[in-house]
């Protein structure tokens, strides 16, 4: 029974601290663009990460 009497102000101090941690993140915008994440994995950026004597190989096959 005294170990009830030490986790439940523990429970409760816990769960406010988790309260006032969301509500810091949400007022400071982690969750204003939850889709902007998704659509950037499928843009094709991957022409500036090829090595430059690739490209110019590349393009000299080409001509």
């Amino acid at each position: 029974m005294d170990v009830i009497y030490a986790l439940l102000p523990a429970m409760i101090m816990l769960a406010l601290v988790s309260v006032a941690v969301f509500f810091w993140a949400a007022r400071a915008g982690q969750y204003d663009d939850l889709e902007g994440p998704a659509h950037r994995i499928l843009d094709d950026d991957d022409d500036p990460m090829l090595p430059t004597n690739n490209r110019q190989s590349d393009k000299k096959e080409t001509e």
